[in-house]
């Protein structure tokens, strides 16, 4: 089955103003979307990027108001500056892997819900996802058993690792980034013409 590989980072605001339109425009086309968190300070050391607190000032004041623009586009919440940003994305990342893999051996639960819960933690509530409570909190609210947050973590960090050399081999440099075949898409404001390319396609 022809799917969609999401390579992801927990914490990236692009992310979380992506919504729910990959969800959407994959079961528009009767694809799979299989999310695959990455590292992003890993990821960025092997693909030549940088990460936030090293960046020139102009490039960091430039995000801000980016950010701030495309939050009011899309109309979706956003604090520019989080209380807790960064943090330590491995422990939400697992559980995204956990759910996404108990999901898909049928246990009860929405994985497109859960990232959402995760991001907006982050991006709307200002809620340290590294937290065991807050990723519990977002499990339940997605339908997810909460120990998921605990028995995933053997299997999900091996996952993390392994999304990561797949991501790299996929040509992966940023988030959210979205594999279809060899067809690469890079960033929120790419998810129409990946539309465009599905339309096509078929």
């Amino acid at each position: 089955m022809l799917r969609i590989d999401y390579y992801l980072s927990t914490l990236s605001p692009w992310v979380h103003m992506a919504g729910t339109r990959p969800a959407v425009l994959a079961a528009r086309h009767g694809l799979a979307l299989r999310y695959k968190p990455v590292d992003a300070a890993a990821l960025f050391a092997q693909t030549g990027g940088v990460m936030l607190g090293e960046r020139h000032e102009s490039r960091r004041a430039y995000r801000l108001q980016e950010l701030r623009r495309q939050s009011a586009k899309l109309g979706i919440p956003l604090v520019l500056q989080p209380r807790h940003f960064p943090t330590n994305a491995a422990p939400s990342s697992y559980a995204i892997i956990a759910a996404q893999e108990a999901a898909e051996k049928g246990a009860p639960g929405d994985i497109h819900a859960l990232v959402q819960g995760l991001t907006r933690a982050v991006w709307e509530e200002e809620r340290d996802i590294a937290e065991d409570a807050v990723i519990i909190d977002c499990l339940e609210a997605a339908g997810f058993d909460r120990s998921l947050a605990m028995s995933g973590m053997l299997q999900g960090a091996e996952i993390y690792q392994r999304n990561l050399f797949q991501a790299v081999e996929a040509g992966v440099f940023g988030f959210p980034f979205f594999v279809i075949d060899d067809e690469k898409f890079w960033g929120q404001d790419r998810i129409e013409d990946m539309a465009l390319y599905l339309e096509n396609r078929s």
